[in-house]
């Protein structure tokens, strides 16, 4: 498998790992669920759909790398989810980039892999989301040619929201399973 800064690659998976955790009380990122960190169980969902690279943007480096995870530092700490994914566009040496937050442990390879199969459905698109009754920023796939121009210029801007960047990007939104965006906000949360 190329390494995280592989040329040529396809499809970079990111797990977005940098968030501070505040309502979990501890680094979400680390926490097992069903005895597997949920960063690690989010990455084996990215590898599933077929990502060629996957990496952890942000958290605590050392103890992801514990995990088994590639790490690239997050070059905006404490900026927000768009600051990670920020870091992604630019590191990435993929055309396309799938993020998904650290905090979507019931992710499975399927759900990645219809986002993906989204943004390959239309040309023109710069990036494609998830959604189920809501759409979900933190799982989505990035152009990263098309991309990265807009989410540069909306961070350099000092905006820091995700579907304010989105708002500025031909976007296509793609039907994912429920669970798939049941995420993790405090210590006990579990699929419903």
């Amino acid at each position: 498998m190329p390494g995280p800064d592989a040329p040529g690659s396809g499809v970079t998976g990111v797990v977005l790992a940098g968030g501070r955790s505040r309502r979990f009380g501890r680094d979400k990122a680390l926490e097992p669920v069903e005895g597997t960190a949920m960063a690690v169980r989010v990455a084996d969902a990215l590898r599933g759909a077929g990502a060629d690279t996957v990496v952890a943007v942000g958290g605590d480096t050392a103890a992801l790398a514990g995990h088994g995870l590639a790490v690239w530092p997050d070059a905006h700490p404490g900026e927000g989810p768009l600051g990670g994914i920020l870091t992604a566009l630019g590191r990435a040496s993929s055309p396309v980039v799938v993020v998904a937050a650290c905090d979507l442990p019931w992710l499975d390879a399927g759900s990645v892999g219809a986002v993906l199969a989204g943004l390959r459905s239309d040309p023109t698109a710069e990036v494609a989301v998830a959604r189920t009754d809501r759409v979900e920023p933190l799982l989505s796939a990035w152009r990263v040619a098309g991309a990265r121009p807009v989410v540069e210029a909306v961070f350099g801007g000092g905006d820091r929201a995700v579907h304010r960047a989105l708002a500025r990007l031909r976007t296509v939104e793609v039907d994912v399973a429920a669970t798939a965006q049941r995420n993790v906000n405090r210590p006990g949360d579990q699929p419903g």
